[in-house]
């Protein structure tokens, strides 16, 4: 079960949650998404909270609606997900990250990318 966070709307950490599992190409390109009824039985969300989660994918070029089909990820939504969240991480997460790491005296040769645990 997901746990939401109270200090943002849950379609949007929804939103963020598909599109994080677009990023990992699932689904791929050109395929189905997940039903409004199996995201909500899946995430224990109110339908219309799946259904904005989803036109927030679809706001942003990334699914787009086929009549009687469902959403499907539009082709190179991947791919343009990701352009997206380089420019996000590298403008906007790299800079404090690299601040915080100097203030706690962390040298680039103490990182690892294996997990720790």
């Amino acid at each position: 079960m997901t746990t939401w966070d109270d200090r943002q709307p849950i379609y949007q950490q929804l939103a963020d949650l598909l599109a994080a599992r677009l990023l990992d190409g699932q689904p791929g390109d050109g395929e189905a998404m997940p039903s409004v009824r199996t995201l909500a039985s899946e995430h224990l969300l109110n339908p219309l909270t799946v259904n904005r989660a989803l036109q927030a994918l679809a706001d942003a070029g990334l699914v787009e609606s086929r009549r009687g089909l469902g959403m499907f990820v539009r082709e190179g939504a991947r791919e343009q997900l990701r352009a997206l969240e380089r420019e996000r991480f590298l403008h906007h997460e790299w800079p404090r990250l690299r601040e915080r790491l100097k203030r706690l005296d962390i040298q680039p040769e103490q990182l690892s990318w294996e997990d720790p645990r």
